[in-house]
């Protein structure tokens, strides 16, 4: 086990099983040293852990954990090209879409929820560039649906 896995399971977490697809295409594709990562909301234990939309039926702290919940999975996109966490040298982006209220204007504070986890696990390798953006709508009314960029060692 590497520094970023051992990190991570200190902070109490594991890679989960990446999620079921919900629609025609693939969980990450790597290009270069690149990984781009397919958009993941907050699965887990076989459902999504959140329905609804933020400033309704979702908290805003709710959101926060599901946009935590979707980084996790994914790492989880990136482990399926990888096989681990540890090949991951920095993350370059991250693209947070919330499906919110006519009334909330704290989508960065939910995305916030996957930019500090990041932040916490990989160190200054966890900084990186980011879209925070609110929508009427999102697959399955899920509240949060993130995407990753990521850079790995060759």
């Amino acid at each position: 086990m590497g520094r970023h896995e051992e990190k991570l399971a200190a902070m109490g977490y594991s890679i989960p099983v990446i999620p079921p697809k919900a629609g025609n295409y693939i969980p990450a594709l790597k290009v270069g040293n690149l990984i781009y990562c397919s958009g993941q909301g907050a699965f887990q234990n076989g459902k999504h852990q959140y329905i609804g939309r933020v400033g309704r039926e979702v908290s805003l702290e709710e959101a926060y954990d599901a946009a935590r919940i979707a980084a996790l999975n994914c790492l989880a996109e990136v482990c399926s090209i990888t096989g681990t966490i540890d090949k991951i040298t920095r993350i370059v982006q991250v693209r947070g879409f919330v499906n919110s209220t006519d009334d909330f204007h704290d989508q960065p504070k939910v995305i916030n929820g996957t930019s500090d986890f990041l932040k916490e696990l990989f160190g200054e390798g966890g900084q990186h560039v980011r879209s925070a953006l609110g929508t009427s709508n999102l697959p399955m009314n899920i509240p949060v649906e993130v995407e990753m960029i990521v850079e790995v060692e060759d």
